[in-house]
C-alpha cells in the first residue's frame, strides 16, 4: 500500500479499545501513520493493534489510566521512547455518569470531570513538549454535540465536554506559533456500544431527530478526525467539526 497522506506520522488514540477510538485507528492506519494505541487493558487493545498492523501500520501499544496524571506520565514517556516522538494526539478516551442534577453525588460528578476533561488536558501537557520543539503537532479533542446543545440527565458529561471546546480555543491559541493545531470533534448520535443498549423505541425517538434519518457510525467520526489532523486541514485550528447528520446546526 502507498504511504497515505499521513505515512511518516506518529499518532497517539487514546480510548482506542473500542467503538470510537478503535475506528479512529483503523482510519490513520489505512491513511498510513504508525499508531501508539492506549488504554486501560493491553487484551483489547491488541484487537485494534492486529487490525491497524493488517493495514501496513507500525503499532506501539501504551497502558495508560488517563484519570491518573502518574499513569499518563509514565505511559506517554514510554511511548515516546518507543515511538521516537508523537506527532498527533486524538483525546477519545472517556467515561459517563449520567444522573440528575438533584440526584447526583460529588465523587460521580468528580469522576466525569477528572477522566473526560482532566485525563485530556494531562495527556497534552505529556506530548506538548516533544511537540513544541518540533514545531508541529496536531491535537483533536473529542467532545460531544451534547456539549453544544445539553442533555437532561447528563450535567457532568455535558459539562466536561464542554469544557474540552474550551480547552481546545484556548490551546489553539497558545501554540499556533509552533505550527501546531488544535480542535475538536462533536459527535452526534453515534451506533456504539453505548447506544446498543438503549430499547428500540428509544433509539428510534434519537433517530426521528436526526434530519438525515440514522445514527452516526463510528468511522463517520474517524474521517472528521482523519481530516483534522490530514495536511488538507494545516489552516484549520480552534474548530469544533460537529458530525452529528444534522441534529445540532
Amino acid at each position: 500500500m502507498s504511504a497515505g497522506e499521513l505515512g511518516g506520522r506518529v499518532s497517539l488514540v487514546t480510548g482506542a479499545s473500542r467503538g470510537i477510538g478503535r475506528a479512529v485507528s483503523i482510519e490513520l492506519a489505512r491513511r498510513g501513520s504508525s499508531l501508539i494505541l492506549a488504554a486501560r487493558g493491553a487484551a483489547a487493545l491488541e484487537e485494534t493493534a492486529v487490525a491497524c498492523r493488517a493495514l501496513g501500520a507500525t503499532v506501539h501499544l501504551a497502558i495508560i489510566d488517563i484519570a491518573d496524571p502518574a499513569s499518563v506520565k509514565s505511559g506517554v514517556e514510554q511511548a515516546l521512547a518507543a515511538a521516537g516522538r508523537v506527532d498527533h494526539l486524538v483525546n477519545n478516551a472517556g467515561v459517563t455518569g449520567d444522573g440528575l442534577v438533584l440526584r447526583m453525588k460529588r465523587a460521580d460528578w468528580d469522576r466525569v470531570l477528572d477522566t473526560n476533561l482532566g485525563g485530556a488536558f494531562e495527556m497534552i501537557r505529556a506530548v506538548l513538549p516533544a511537540m513544541v520543539r518540533a514545531r508541529y503537532g496536531r491535537i483533536v479533542n473529542m467532545s460531544s454535540v451534547v456539549a453544544l446543545m445539553g442533555n437532561p440527565g447528563q450535567a457532568s458529561y455535558c459539562a466536561a465536554k464542554a469544557g474540552l471546546v474550551g480547552l481546545t480555543k484556548s490551546l489553539a491559541r497558545e501554540v499556533a506559533s509552533r505550527s501546531i493545531t488544535v480542535n475538536a470533534v462533536a459527535p452526534g448520535f453515534i451506533d456504539t456500544e453505548m447506544t446498543r443498549v438503549l430499547a428500540a423505541d428509544t433509539r428510534d425517538r434519537l433517530t426521528a431527530q436526526i434530519p438525515l434519518a440514522r445514527l452516526g457510525t463510528a468511522e463517520d467520526v474517524a474521517a472528521g478526525v482523519a481530516f483534522l489532523l490530514g495536511p488538507g486541514a494545516s489552516y484549520i485550528t480552534g474548530e469544533v467539526l460537529n458530525i452529528s447528520g444534522g441534529l445540532y446546526m
